[in-house]
């Protein structure tokens, strides 16, 4: 746990869990306005979480410094252990398992929700990713598991093509995943994906594992 998280929303006894994770070189409290845009949708308990690793002003999960495509699965996967121990804290101080879980990542905090999903054992029964993409193309489908992808089709950050492809390869496997695009959105969030956010988060959850 980072001494910076922030609870933006905690009921006596949750019976959900809603984790934000932000971008690079950002913070928790640069999430906990989403959070409070979703707050009044949900009951349950919504935390904005801090990466561990300064990044200029802001925080980061691992280095984009020199980053490649060749070269960035080694970094989520280096970083990927003290996600999942971020993960577990909330889930354990909440009371919540991983079927009543759900990530909900920016950019660099889409990545390492999206690469959890990718794990033996996903912390999480919902990834909800906006303007991210996987590491590498999708390897695994767990059954449990539900991938929903937000971008915005003029982000040029990271190109929507990138969420097209990881829905067609999410599908092949046999996943559980939806993309919802947004006309006019760059790397960012507006009153529209807020609204599919909270379209999302009041989905069936999935069985429990």
């Amino acid at each position: 746990m980072h001494t910076q998280d922030l609870f933006v929303q905690r009921p006596a006894k949750p019976s959900q869990l809603v984790l934000l994770f932000h971008g690079v070189g950002s913070s928790a409290r640069d999430l906990a306005p989403l959070g409070e845009a979703l707050a009044p949708h949900l009951p349950d308990a919504i935390v904005s979480v801090q990466a561990p690793e300064a990044s200029g002003r802001g925080w980061q999960w691992f280095s984009v410094q020199a980053v490649t495509e060749a070269n960035r699965p080694a970094r989520v996967t280096a970083a990927m252990p003290g996600f999942v121990r971020a993960v577990m804290h909330w889930q354990q101080d909440c009371g919540v398992g991983t079927a009543a879980t759900t990530l909900v990542g920016f950019s660099q905090g889409a990545i390492m929700a999206l690469e959890s999903t990718q794990l033996d054992n996903p912390p999480a029964a919902r990834v909800i990713a906006l303007s991210g993409r996987f590491a590498r193309p999708p390897r695994i489908a767990h059954g449990s598991v539900r991938t929903h992808l937000l971008h915005g089709d003029d982000d040029t950050v990271m190109p929507v093509q990138g969420a097209v492809d990881a829905l067609a390869r999410l599908q092949d496997l046999g996943a559980i995943a939806t993309l919802d695009r947004f006309p006019g959105l760059g790397h960012g969030v507006d009153g529209r994906v807020v609204d599919a956010i909270v379209r999302r988060l009041t989905d069936a959850v999935p069985a429990p594992i």
